[in-house]
């Protein structure tokens, strides 16, 4: 794993510094999307509307319109907060933890110690499970502030960053407001029903059935060769003169863009693979791919061949 922040968890006088490592990961089977017709890659670019020219992404800098005028923010703007700049991970109070409303959890995050004596980490750790709380801390992340939760799994301090209160929805239904009667003999049988489904949860027993199934399709079709030349539809790429350790990705890229530059979709799908690309950070690159569910027209077809395999 790989370190994504660097800081210092504090409280009171209390300094403990930390690495910070993302808790989980996406398994789902990466899919591209290309033209129906012939095969072809699809992918998108980042035009100007002004000057029409593809546009690097480190020569991006975001924005604020408010109908009349825009206010252009520079890295340099955004790097100035001084939220931004902060490398702590601050407490704020301790919380009784039956009061974290699970609705509001969102990403989890590992903290390793960073210093030579890890003995402030474990005595927070220690403190934490003895009192049964859960710390609620302040820090900046990715040019945003965070609230998260600070508790306790196995022997690591986990961080979970929470929604701000205003970011969850009420739940306002009408039908939550009738009155509905429930019998002694109906709430009886019902909590029989859930006695004869009661166990202890093992997240191991479960997996995720459509990314399997999914994967069983792929392999069946590359069994039967329906497939496409990858070379072919993707453009093959030239080897450096150094030996072919660099590919001209550039090139690459330009033949495939070409190719299904007819096929190329609107400008909301565009938003929506940049929006994707920003929040993963991965794709720095003039043309980034967008992912993409199959086709929901061909799925019986695919379960068939599924279960032929």
């Amino acid at each position: 794993m790989r370190a994504i922040w660097k800081g210092a968890l504090t409280f009171g006088l209390v300094n403990v510094p930390v690495k910070v490592y993302s808790a989980t990961e996406d398994h789902d089977v990466s899919l591209h999307q290309v033209h129906a017709a012939d095969g072809g890659r699809i992918r998108y670019q980042r035009i100007c509307e002004i000057d029409g020219e593809v546009v690097p992404f480190s020569d991006i800098d975001k924005a604020f319109d408010d109908g009349e005028r825009t206010v252009v923010l520079t890295k340099d703007d955004l790097g100035s907060l001084p939220s931004e700049r902060s490398r702590e991970i601050e407490v704020v109070e301790f919380v009784p933890t039956e009061q974290v409303d699970l609705l509001t959890l969102d990403r989890a995050y590992y903290l390793e110690p960073d210093s030579v004596s890890p003995k402030a980490y474990v005595l927070l750790r220690k403190t934490l499970e003895q009192t049964d709380r859960t710390a609620i801390v302040r820090f900046s992340l990715r040019q945003k502030t965070r609230l998260a939760a600070l508790r306790v799994r196995g022997d690591v301090l986990v961080l979970q960053t929470l929604l701000w209160a205003d970011e969850v929805r009420e739940a306002a239904f009408p039908a939550l407001d009738e009155t509905v009667r429930i019998s002694a003999k109906e709430l009886e049988l019902s909590a029989s029903l859930v006695d004869s489904f009661a166990s202890d949860f093992d997240p191991s027993e479960f997996v995720d059935e459509y990314q399997n199934e999914l994967r069983t399709l792929i392999d069946a079709k590359l069994e039967k060769g329906d497939t496409l030349d990858t070379t072919e539809t993707f453009g093959e790429p030239e080897e450096a003169e150094s030996g072919g350790e660099v590919i001209d990705l550039m090139e690459a890229l330009r033949a495939s863009v070409e190719r299904s530059r007819a096929a190329r979709q609107g400008s909301k799908t565009t938003d929506d693979a940049d929006a994707e690309s920003e929040a993963s950070g991965k794709k720095t690159s003039s043309a980034s791919t967008s992912s993409t569910k199959p086709a929901a027209k061909k799925t019986a077809a695919k379960k068939k061949t599924a279960k032929a395999s």
